[in-house]
């Protein structure tokens, strides 16, 4: 039972040229070290501890927001939502938990200058025990491959192994340019530090401000809710020449009974929202309505005759 209804995480990445998508649920992590480095997160994590938002959400879609209570009262470990007990807002999976976690993502997209830069992928294990800026910091200068490997080690070296530990490293660069140059450092004794202190100051004001430049990202989408209404919008798109309604999702031309639009009301169970959004055929709205954690409603004499059997086979196992 436990692998049917257990979760996970999921930090997925698209590259197109030096274009950077990334779609991430929980608290799997994506960072991007560029060039002139500058390290930047492409994810949010989904931790109730940390996520004041997503702490809003859940406890006003009816989950409860607390720590485990032990023997004699005291609370102890990170937030949870209840029921369930888990400590991430969205997963995927999960079948045990109610309606409030959800699987929708964080969507981020940027663009890289022609520069590049260093995707470091990682999940919780590795930034529970290290920071972003240690993280891109630690493997500097090396191969990609030998740049996860190490990762891992310092995270290992830091805090032990006490949960999933996996790195994974991609280097955007150009032809001429095999991997990320680690980031000079200077070093001064105290003597030419008191001297020349002010002059250094503003040369390595002069200095980042270069490395910026270097490795400018230009966002170009972000969107990180929850609410697949306010993502699709609320607008039916409608062909004019025949008529038909076109799918938000699918982009299926369809006749409105065919599926759901504005209002509709419930779909699956009768506990469910009527749907707000636009335009959906049934099966992305099938699909809507799994992302959201609702479960088919079944017809009543379906229910009752299984309940009948059950009683049967416990007054009468045979």
């Amino acid at each position: 039972m436990t692998g049917e209804t257990s979760g996970t995480t999921v930090t997925f990445v698209v590259i197109d040229g030096w274009t950077v998508t990334v779609a991430s649920v929980g608290d799997s992590r994506c960072i991007l070290d560029t060039q002139g480095g500058v390290v930047s997160l492409l994810t949010v994590d989904h931790r109730l501890e940390e996520n004041v938002e997503e702490r809003e959400r859940v406890t006003a879609s009816g989950g409860e927001v607390g720590r485990l209570n032990v023997f004699g009262g005291n609370a102890v470990g990170p937030l949870r939502c209840w029921p369930g007990g888990l400590c991430l807002s969205r997963s995927i999976g999960d079948t045990d938990v109610g309606e409030f976690i959800v699987p929708i993502p964080h969507v981020k997209q940027v663009k890289l200058s022609n520069a590049g830069g260093r995707l470091i992928i990682a999940s919780d294990g590795i930034w529970d025990a290290l920071s972003s800026d240690m993280a891109a910091q630690s493997c500097r200068g090396l191969p990609a491959e030998l740049a996860a490997k190490l990762v891992v080690k310092e995270a290992l070296r830091s805090r032990g192994l006490k949960d999933d530990t996996t790195c994974l490293v991609v280097d955007i660069i150009p032809f001429d340019h095999p991997i990320l140059p680690p980031t000079p450092k200077k070093k001064h004794n105290l003597f030419s530090s008191l001297i020349f202190g002010k002059m250094s100051r503003t040369c390595l004001s002069k200095s980042t401000n270069k490395l910026s430049a270097v490795g400018v990202v230009e966002e170009i989408f972000e969107e990180g809710s929850a609410m697949l209404t306010e993502r699709l919008g609320k607008d039916f798109p409608l062909n004019s020449n025949s008529r038909l309604l076109r799918c938000a999702v699918c982009q299926a031309d369809q006749t409105p009974s065919d599926g759901l639009s504005l209002n509709s009301g419930p779909y699956f169970s009768p506990a469910s929202k009527p749907w707000e959004g636009p335009f959906l055929c049934s099966n992305c709205r099938k699909k809507k309505d799994a992302m959201e954690g609702k479960r088919p409603s079944r017809p009543e004499s379906e229910t009752t005759y299984e309940i009948e059997t059950l009683i049967r086979g416990l007054v009468d196992p045979q």
